[in-house]
């Protein structure tokens, strides 16, 4: 998922150096929604393996 986030991100780049500027806006907000998407699945994972009292792999 993260790997989704800085691909639309690129994409966003590459559109605002082109000048299309509704491609860059779109890309850009579905890149937002997908990093934040990733952080709160990341925390809840993190809580999950804490209170299972198991260690995370290295």
């Amino acid at each position: 998922m993260l790997g989704w986030a800085i691909t639309f991100f690129i994409i966003a780049i590459i559109a605002a150096v082109f000048g299309f500027g509704g491609i860059a806006g779109a890309a850009t907000g579905i890149a937002q929604f997908l990093f934040f998407l990733f952080v709160v699945l990341l925390v809840i994972s993190l809580v999950a393996g804490a209170l299972r009292g198991k260690r995370p792999r290295a």
